[in-house]
């Protein structure tokens, strides 16, 4: 029997890989624990990597239950948006309305103070004695109220209304076919439909009234 010969060496002279074993010592040159491609291969290549799991897709059920909801709150929100609009404008216009009215009728008040000079003034004037700087006066106040609104009305051939005059005397005439003011005592005053004063009148009656009710109507009466 020869000699036996062992190769020690911890890496192989022919692969170059470290030899790997409990007898990787006693292995003759040349040879190894392992074969070349297998070890080659598992050292280079390692553990094969894992995938990732693919992204979870919603359901269709659940994106409609979604998106339902959305329109839901959407329309929610628009509808509070538009009743809050619609709450705001109403507010504007009842401010507006409310500041109207507070004007015309601070005006109006101080209006109806100043009637009794308008009356004064117009005396003076049928009578001829506004002239000189007492006329500059009158017409510079009567273009100041009648900036305010301030409107006079009454004229004699206007139909009578109740609502507008204050009848102080009745008659009946044949040359009227209603009610008529036939004689104007005092003008009324108004401010936009407000009434400062009626217009005090003298109304005629068509005769065929008298003819054919037989009594006279009763109508209300005042001091001048």
């Amino acid at each position: 029997m020869g000699p036996v010969i062992r190769d020690n060496r911890r890496i192989d002279p022919v692969t170059g890989q470290p030899r790997r074993g409990k007898h990787a010592a006693s292995q003759p040159a040349g040879t190894s624990g392992a074969s070349p491609n297998e070890g080659g291969a598992a050292t280079a290549a390692g553990p094969a990597p894992t995938p990732p799991p693919p992204p979870t897709q919603p359901t269709a059920p659940a994106d409609s239950a979604a998106a339902a909801q959305l329109r839901t709150q959407l329309a929610e929100r628009t509808a509070d948006l538009q009743r809050l609009q619609a709450e705001y404008a109403n507010y504007r216009k009842r401010v507006d309305r409310d500041r109207a009215a507070v004007r015309e009728h601070a005006v109006a008040g101080a209006l109806s103070d100043l009637l009794p000079v308008l009356d004064a003034i117009g005396q003076a004037r049928e009578h001829g004695e506004l002239s000189g700087g007492f006329k500059s006066v009158a017409d510079s106040l009567q273009a100041a109220v009648g900036k305010l609104g301030l409107v006079s009305y009454g004229q004699r051939g206007d139909a009578f209304d109740p609502k507008i005059h204050e009848a102080l005397t009745h008659t009946y005439s044949a040359d009227v076919a209603e009610d008529t003011c036939v004689e104007i005592f005092q003008p009324g005053y108004k401010v936009g439909e407000r009434i400062l004063r009626p217009a005090r009148v003298a109304v005629a009656a068509p005769t065929t009234a008298l003819d054919e009710g037989g009594d006279a109507a009763e109508w209300p009466s005042g001091d001048l």
